[in-house]
């Protein structure tokens, strides 16, 4: 445990000076690294050791394990360029058995214009595109302290009369110690979190469109003049990402909480990177939860236009152990603009 600890406190060195080829834009289904939930958006995405609602779906499925309600929960995030986004889950904890959780990503790029070589302000048709992630989940605690969890993904693409799928899983692991902890209790220690996503079959496009007439034998006449042919395009990777990363709770009095949180991030498309985050909660005894929330998305990454991300939620307590949970994000993504994140749950 202790040479796990020194490994994620000198982590951040060890990726700052990382170099050399980055394999950049070699994967496909790049919508998988968005990040869904604004509770681990608001804190730059270093939620790995700390995700334990439906949104642990997506950071660590480990996370589900340790949920202590069932929960539903629903995420709406505008994108760059128009582009909808949407995450939805729900979970149902079983004492007995773990915890079982389904969850779907949504991306609509909504319409646009069909442009061709011999029409290049428009043939007067459109086309939609949309992206997807089906998963099935489960994750169980094996002690107070350690819990695994695996999603089952189905992943898909539709352009115009074209469709790409994957098949692909994601494994993840959470350590609950006693280090550092302000109350003696493991709960309130350093908590460690792993997880792997994304590992999958290669996907390639099929459809109407990869259909041609050629003629294989232009200088024959009377034969072979429309024979039917497929393109066959690449396959292509998942990007596959591999996190891990801590958090601690710096501060617990009474009704007061601060946990700061730090995960480092290897893709295997694009350069090492970590992200770091904090959470202050404050607990009103019959009312609910309040949060605020801050953080920085990938530091040490070369040309990066991500940065400051903040936001913060609400837990009200209803009737009947039944909660309502609304979260919001902001992240700045520089040239490419200010985008925010809505999540609205239940709990009960």
């Amino acid at each position: 445990m202790r040479k796990i600890i020194i490994l994620l406190l000198f982590l951040p060195l060890f990726l700052a000076g990382q170099n050399g080829p980055h394999r950049n834009g070699t994967t496909a289904m790049n919508f998988l690294e968005i990040g869904f939930g604004s509770s681990g958006l608001a804190m730059g995405e270093a939620y790995v050791s700390m995700a334990e609602d439906i949104s642990a779906i997506y950071w660590n499925p480990a996370g589900l394990a340790f949920m202590k309600h069932s929960e539903v929960q629903f995420s709406i995030q505008p994108w760059v360029v128009d582009i909808n986004t949407s995450f939805a889950g729900a979970g149902m904890v079983i004492p007995s058995l773990g915890t079982i959780a389904v969850g779907l990503i949504y991306l609509d790029y909504g319409q646009m214009d069909v442009l061709t070589v011999d029409y290049p302000e428009g043939t007067g048709e459109v086309f939609s595109a949309s992206d997807y992630a089906f998963s099935l989940s489960y994750a169980r605690k094996i002690t107070n302290w350690f819990g695994f969890g695996a999603n089952f993904k189905y992943i898909g693409e539709t352009i115009q009369h074209m469709s790409a799928s994957a098949l692909a899983l994601d494994l993840g692991v959470r350590i609950n110690t006693a280090f550092f902890s302000p109350t003696g209790e493991r709960i309130d220690g350093l908590k460690i979190g792993m997880s792997i996503s994304n590992y999958g079959t290669r996907m390639s496009f099929s459809g109407q469109d990869m259909l041609n007439y050629i003629d294989i034998e232009p200088d024959e006449y009377g034969n072979y003049g429309y024979a039917q042919a497929e393109y066959k395009p690449e396959e292509w990777e998942l990007p596959l990402i591999f996190r891990l990363g801590m958090s601690l709770n710096v501060m617990k009095i009474q009704d007061h909480r601060i946990t700061l949180a730090l995960d480092a991030i290897h893709p295997n498309n694009n350069m090492e990177t970590v992200n770091l985050g904090g959470e202050y909660e404050l607990n009103l005894p019959a009312v609910g939860n309040f949060y605020l929330r801050g953080g920085y998305k990938a530091l040490f990454l070369e040309d990066s236009e991500f940065g400051v991300t903040f936001g913060g939620g609400i837990q009200k307590l209803l009737m009947n152990n039944i909660s309502l949970k609304i979260d919001y994000a902001y992240r700045s993504i520089g040239l490419l603009g200010d985008y925010h994140c809505y999540t609205f749950g239940f709990t009960f």
